[in-house]
């Protein structure tokens, strides 16, 4: 089953790193669609997906557009695939495209359906002090996160975990169980299963103002926060330094008997190497 034509939706490097797994284990697709270039870097400079890049870097064909429209769907649907898989797209799939697939699209979703459906599931999972999370495969319907689950797998939380390395064990994760659902799923075989749209819980895009937080606030809720938003948008505080209110970015902590501690810190203005090291109860200054 693994020459079944497919299209890949997917835009950063969760979608690539999945991709890279699903072409290894012989599951190439005939086109791979990402979100249109955008701007990046100081200079705002268009720039591609890494999805974007790796699939035109290993011969399969890369679609960007900046919307779904008719036309799009048109240019999707002319490689005559009989389903999809969608991986951290970024954009809603229109009902007709969802319904062209006659063996439909599938999803990997980063958490444990039907909790944290939405945009920021990983994050939500240590933002609440969760213990317990997973991925989830669905069968893709026109409502967000609601379809029939294909498979779910779930994994422990380590109390050190940070989002960067918890989402790399989930796209593993991930990424194994598609490769080890898809040839039941393709043949027919596997049935999902619905959802329980009651217990549902959603989340959304993160704004960069959640990552404030207080030295003085509760620890647990400071180092749950800052494990949460590590990756982004980052945590941070103010400090006042001559009489200026600056806003200091932390990019290290720890959790020990109860207290939260940034170890290392950047000033609002400062390059990475002009940090502030907290030690002997104090910080030694810029």
């Amino acid at each position: 089953m693994s020459n079944m034509p497919f299209i890949f939706f997917g835009t950063p490097y969760v979608a690539r790193d999945t991709l890279i797994k699903l072409v290894s284990g012989g599951y190439r697709p005939a086109l791979v669609v990402t979100s249109a270039p955008a701007p990046a870097g100081r200079g705002n400079v268009m720039t591609e997906c890494v999805t974007s890049t790796w699939a035109k870097e290993n011969g399969i064909p890369v679609f960007s557009p900046s919307t779904l429209d008719k036309e799009a769907q048109e240019h999707i649907l002319s490689f005559e695939c009989p389903y999809a898989i969608v991986v951290a797209y970024g954009k809603i799939l229109p009902r007709a495209l969802i319904d062209a697939f006659p063996k439909g699209a599938i999803n990997v979703h980063y958490s444990l359906l039907p909790k944290y459906r939405g945009a920021s599931p990983v994050e939500s999972v240590l933002r609440n002090g969760d213990r317990v999370t997973g991925v989830t495969i669905q069968k893709m319907i026109f409502e967000l996160d609601a379809g029939d689950i294909l498979s779910a797998r779930e994994t422990l939380i380590s109390p050190e975990e940070t989002t960067p390395e918890l989402r790399a064990r989930l796209i593993e994760l991930g990424a194994n169980l598609l490769l080890e659902i898809l040839p039941a799923y393709l043949g027919g075989e596997l049935k999902g299963v619905p959802q329980e749209h009651q217990l549902a819980t959603h989340v959304g895009k993160i704004n960069k103002d959640e990552g404030e937080l207080s030295l003085k606030g509760n620890a647990v809720d400071n180092w749950q926060k800052y494990k949460a938003f590590k990756e982004s948008p980052t945590t941070y505080f103010y400090a006042e330094r001559n009489g200026e209110r600056i806003r200091v970015k932390i990019v290290s902590a720890i959790f020990t008997e109860g207290a939260f501690t940034p170890t290392r810190v950047i000033p609002a203005g400062k390059n990475e190497q002009d940090f502030i090291v907290f030690a002997n109860n104090g910080w030694k200054i810029f």
